[in-house]
């Protein structure tokens, strides 16, 4: 069976042309929306829906509006609020060293000094750099700024962050 990466979710529809706002969750999202891509739409309980085809997308705040193939009014759209498209693993672009995919780095384990701190739960692009959020049990999740002070070694086989907690970030 084919495996699928998300690379972002439908939550609002954009005009009355057919047009929906997809929240990205890639670095790559120009080319993930650009005219002519291919992208896997999945339902809020991950079932495979249907292939779309990028008839055109564009950046707008922190989100893109992007219009699909043979969807012409907000009608055709609306029931897809919600849903996640996502990317073949065949068409996933070659990274370079030290680049990862989200899906590579959300579950990794992270450590400071050989202590278990918690599980990297999900990615937040803010701003300049990434956020990786760290679930851990009985406190709150920790944000970690995914900056070279900060996050020491990366090791995707083995599923294992080492860290280095700046003070201030666990307050």
């Amino acid at each position: 069976m084919e495996k699928f990466y998300k690379v972002g979710t439908i939550v609002n529809t954009q005009g009355l042309q057919g047009e929906v706002r997809v929240m990205p969750t890639t670095d790559f999202a120009q080319e993930r929306f650009a005219k002519g891509a291919v992208l896997a739409l999945f339902d809020e309980k991950d079932n495979y829906v249907q292939d779309l085809k990028v008839k055109s997308g564009r950046p707008q705040k922190s989100f893109y509006v992007v219009k699909f193939d043979g969807f012409y009014h907000i009608n055709d759209v609306e029931k897809y609020k919600g849903f996640s498209v996502k990317i073949a693993q065949e068409n996933q672009t070659a990274l370079d060293d030290g680049e990862f995919y989200y899906h590579e780095i959300i579950g990794c384990e992270v450590y400071e000094h050989d202590v278990l701190i918690g599980k990297i739960s999900e990615i937040l692009q803010p701003g300049a750099n990434d956020v990786w959020v760290v679930k851990r049990d009985g406190k709150r999740d920790l944000l970690l700024p995914y900056i070279p002070p900060v996050v020491l070694k990366v090791d995707v086989a083995n599923q294992r962050v080492e860290v280095e907690i700046m003070e201030g970030l666990d307050d």
